[in-house]
């Protein structure tokens, strides 16, 4: 490496940890589970991980798993459209278009590559995508990649969106893209609003329901029952990393014809292995558990509300409602690490989110709930947020 680009990459390093924003990593060594243990042996109370069921350790996927190791092998080492097709990809695709409510379903390696895959196949110079201003990442990369016109509303906020909407009055075809649930913030699009001015103004609405899909509505199906709405967006996308055991994979469900369409053009579909056998029976497994219970998804949301409530009578400052996704805000970056790092030390795992994960100025530490978690550990966590809060 040149002197030059070690020094420049050196020195932005140094920045970001003069600024309370270097991102440090802790090994584990063991499972994901309410308690977690480190290298050291340190046992520390997990309150960060997108485990929302508490499936990413349960003995029903891990025996899927298994089982599907020994009959169906490792990996695929292919592409869907060469021999990467098993029979295992298309019942879980069938599964997920019941789970949810549309046509047809297409799995990809993650939610990433499925949102990165999406806008460019269906959107040309001719259309306008009209998104939320504090979608997640993906989204925003891939409306970067599509050729779309592009317009940002405010979070939320449906005024903006119905002006952004007559700004691209003359698009050929217009898509409204949002969170079903924001993943800093812990709120959760005003769907049916949606709806009712996509209807208005002959939009497409694709929802990402990564972290509402087996975390939000009655049964778990996500944003749209959570909202109390008989149909489907017309694009959803999705992970089966978070509340449906953890691991890998992502897909798009939407009628047949733009799944179809999506086979045939969305380059990270086209272009990355198939999902590996073992991770696809396990999600098949986890959606069956989903459909057969409500009793996790009650039990998460039972563990929420009792959380909010107790960390609200003590005076801390949550944003969001009714999600799992309970981020205590505090705004100083080095403020919100030095009390990350000092709940760490008492023995509760938590996370200082700050820029560029979210805006500068608006740090925080983002707790996560598990329908995992025993009501002890919980009043553990908020005991532990009260001492640190004195001791910084």
């Amino acid at each position: 490496m040149s002197q030059t680009a070690q020094e420049l990459y050196a020195s932005q390093l140094a920045g970001i940890r003069e600024q309370g924003l270097y991102k440090e990593e802790a090994a584990i060594a063991g499972a994901q589970g309410e308690r977690i243990r480190l290298e050291d042996g340190r046992e520390l109370l997990n309150m960060c991980a997108n485990n929302y069921l508490g499936w990413a350790d349960h003995p029903r996927l891990k025996r899927a798993a298994a089982e599907a190791l020994e009959k169906w092998g490792y990996g695929m080492a292919s592409v869907r459209f060469i021999c990467g097709t098993q029979e295992l990809h298309e019942e879980l695709e069938a599964a997920v278009s019941r789970l949810v409510g549309a046509e047809a379903t297409i799995l990809y390696s993650s939610c990433f590559d499925a949102n990165g895959g999406l806008f460019e196949t269906l959107l040309g110079a001719e259309d306008a995508v009209i998104s939320d201003e504090l979608n997640h990442a993906s989204i925003i990369d891939g409306i970067r990649l599509s050729k779309a016109q592009r317009f940002r509303y405010k979070n939320r906020d449906m005024n903006d969106l119905e002006t952004q909407l007559k700004a691209a009055s003359g698009a050929r075809i217009k898509m409204i893209a949002t969170d079903g649930s924001f993943s800093m913030d812990g709120t959760i699009a005003p769907l049916g609003d949606i709806y009712a001015l996509a209807a208005r103004y002959e939009a497409l609405v694709m929802v990402d329901d990564s972290h509402s899909l087996g975390v939000i509505g009655k049964t778990g199906r996500g944003t749209a029952e959570h909202c109390g709405l008989a149909k489907a967006p017309d694009i959803i996308t999705g992970t089966f990393g978070k509340a449906l055991g953890g691991a890998s994979g992502g897909f798009v469900s939407a009628s047949k014809a733009i799944v179809d369409l999506l086979r045939q053009r969305s380059r990270p579909y086209l272009f990355s292995n198939s999902l590996a056998p073992m991770i696809t029976a396990a999600t098949l497994e986890a959606i069956r558990m989903l459909e057969e219970s409500s009793e996790a998804v009650e039990r998460l949301q039972g563990n929420t509300a009792y959380f909010r409530s107790g960390m609200a009578a003590r005076g801390f400052a949550l944003s969001g409602d009714v999600h799992p996704i309970a981020p205590v805000i505090l705004g100083d970056e080095l403020k919100s690490a030095a009390m990350a790092k000092a709940m760490f030390e008492a023995g509760v795992y938590v996370r200082s989110f700050s820029f560029p994960v979210v805006p500068r100025g608006k740090a925080r530490i983002r707790t996560q709930i598990s329908a995992a978690h025993s009501r002890t550990s919980l009043d553990r966590a908020i005991s532990v947020f009260e001492g640190a809060r004195g001791a910084i």
